[in-house]
């Protein structure tokens, strides 16, 4: 019986090789589907993984696809299933591996391989990040999608994998803030900055780009002579980030000036400072 299995396995590979194309490359799709209903899903699987192992990951993903069409109640639809989410993921064809994702997570929310076909879903978002400019909806789309493994799959392997990711995609997001943040304080729309590096503060103080954030406050703020917000901000600075050059280009910026890292009035950044103080922020 085995031994039959491996003859079987051969022809297999002997047979879909010979439908070559132009170039001695495999046929399209189209050209070849009828054919593989004459084999048997696990024949049809390990193509898929002969193609995937020759990194051919359109080609895998279409045999893959294929045991799901032929033989949909099978166990093997549900192994190609994932592995087509995966193939695809490869190929970096990211909607369609995300739907097999979805699809797997539909079908089998209870198998052991849910929490795989999650962490799939997640980066078919967080895998475009750094593509998609300013418009920042994949970003939030892949903290949601890496939120979810990390919350419902808390034991599985992939949960760290996805707690690192959903930093840096938070960190991300506080990036592209600064970014735009430091536009608006170049060309002097002092307002529009300050807005920008709040969100920062505010929203974003895990991130890596907190200390920063504060001192483009005290530049913003000294630059439109709100000397209590900048003496703040460089308070804040002071208590939680002494050692990075961000407070000292602050320190010598409002010393010149004659001013102290001093939390000062009534405003959102005392606010902070004082819960800063006790324990609360940062």
């Amino acid at each position: 019986m085995a031994r039959g299995r491996v003859i079987g396995a051969v022809l297999l590979v002997a047979a879909l090789s010979a439908c070559g194309g132009r170039g001695g490359g495999l046929a399209g799709p189209a050209d070849r589907g009828e054919a593989l209903e004459v084999f048997t899903p696990d024949q049809i699987f390990e193509r898929g993984e002969y193609e995937l192992n020759r990194r051919r990951n359109a080609d895998a993903a279409y045999y893959f696809s294929e045991v799901e069409r032929l033989y949909p109640y099978s166990s093997w639809a549900k192994r190609a299933l994932i592995m087509q989410a995966y193939s695809f993921h490869q190929k970096r064809d990211y909607p369609e591996s995300r739907a097999a994702a979805q699809r797997f997570i539909d079908f089998y929310p209870a198998d052991e391989d849910a929490a795989y076909a999650q962490y799939l879903l997640a980066l078919s978002y967080y895998d475009q990040i750094d593509e998609v400019g300013r418009d920042q909806g994949l970003t939030f789309q892949a903290l949601q999608a890496l939120r979810v493994v990390i919350e419902q799959y808390p034991d599985s392997e992939y949960a760290s994998a996805a707690i690192l990711k959903f930093d840096l995609a938070f960190d991300h997001l506080a990036g592209k803030e600064m970014e735009i943040g430091r536009y608006y304080l170049r060309h002097g729309h002092y307002g529009s900055a300050i807005n920008r590096f709040r969100v920062v503060v505010e929203e974003f103080q895990t991130t890596t780009h907190t200390a920063e954030a504060l001192h483009r406050l005290v530049e913003a703020f000294l630059s439109l002579g709100l000397n209590d917000e900048a003496q703040t901000a460089g308070a804040i600075l002071g208590h939680n980030f002494q050692s990075t050059d961000w407070y000292e280009d602050s320190y010598k910026l409002l010393t010149s000036r004659g001013l102290k890292m001093k939390a000062k009035g009534d405003n959102w950044l005392a606010q902070i400072y004082r819960q800063s103080l006790k324990g609360k922020w940062l």
